[in-house]
């Protein structure tokens, strides 16, 4: 096996200058930075090794390093954040005046497939809502969040920031305040809708304990529930539950969508209860469901 050539001192520092600039420009985490320097630098070995340099490389010569990395198995996902760092690179070249023409002025970025949304079963979030108890004003308050969630499709953020004055229980809605500050209204459901009757009269004072508060869903010492507390609650409930997957709170939004969908809910319905602002983004779902009949009909159909 042919040992990859050595990596150039020129090429590593025009490397670390392109980052310095990056982070100073565009604010990139560290993360992404290392991702950043360890793509360069592999970069940079693979075009030596075809007696190339960062600053001598082609368009060609980009297009066969694109390929090669393809053909060892690399994701799409992957060789759009090498292309990501190569246009960084080439583009401050450019401007310094050290090279002409950028190499990756005509190169498109691979497509990349849109992950489907991760819902849990009816049967799963049954067993998630039945996990907190009845008795200890924590895990009533647990509960009234977790039927909620799953009931109205709320984004973690609008849950832990709901005040007590978004809440009419009369009428069973929610007044949600949405990404842009923009507002929906939202059903709650009868079964939801007893829990969080059931923690606002018993559970909410008690943590309270005669201190006032407009947020609605409160923690023993009397402040809001942070997206963290939520998250790690939600964890612990679907482990209490016997759920086998890894479940996050945007995991009840989806199941809510999803469910919703699969019991012949619309999209513009649907869409207007998620509070997205283009009907595309709730479209996504309709891909979740087909795959849930899919999976359906290769479990119980005999020709599957």
């Amino acid at each position: 096996m042919t040992a990859s050539p050595p990596s150039d001192p020129a090429s590593r520092q025009l490397i670390e200058a392109m980052l310095e600039q990056a982070l100073h420009e565009s604010g990139l985490s560290a993360n992404t930075l290392a991702a950043y320097r360890g793509d360069l630098l592999a970069a940079e070995q693979m075009l030596r090794a075809r007696g190339r340099d960062l600053l001598g490389a082609t368009r060609e010569d980009l297009y066969a390093l694109l390929a090669a990395r393809s053909a060892g198995g690399a994701n799409p996902r992957s060789s759009a954040r090498l292309l990501s760092a190569l246009r960084r690179f080439y583009r401050m070249q450019v401007r310094q005046g050290a090279i002409g023409e950028d190499p990756t002025a005509l190169i498109e970025s691979p497509k990349l497939g849109k992950p489907l949304p991760k819902a849990i079963s009816e049967r799963e979030v049954e067993a998630l809502l039945a996990a907190p108890g009845n008795e200890d004003p924590v895990e009533v308050r647990d509960r009234a969040m977790l039927e909620l969630i799953y009931a109205t499709g709320l984004r973690v953020t609008e849950l832990v920031t709901l005040t007590t004055d978004q809440v009419n229980l009369r009428q069973g809605v929610l007044r949600v305040r949405g990404k842009g500050s923009k507002e929906r209204l939202v059903p709650i459901g009868e079964l939801a809708l007893q829990s969080l009757q059931c923690y606002l009269d018993q559970a909410r004072p008690a943590l309270l304990k005669g201190r006032g508060s407009k947020d609605l869903f409160v923690s023993a010492r009397g402040s809001a529930i942070s997206r963290q507390m939520f998250w790690s609650l939600v964890g612990k409930y679907a482990a209490r539950a016997g759920i086998q997957r890894s479940l996050s709170p945007h995991g009840l939004r989806h199941s809510f969508a999803t469910h919703l969908l699969n019991h012949g809910a619309d999209l513009r319905t649907l869409q207007m209860l998620l509070g997205h602002s283009s009907l595309s983004t709730t479209q996504i779902y309709t891909l979740v469901a087909k795959e849930g009949l899919k999976r359906l009909h290769a479990a119980h159909h005999p020709r599957a």
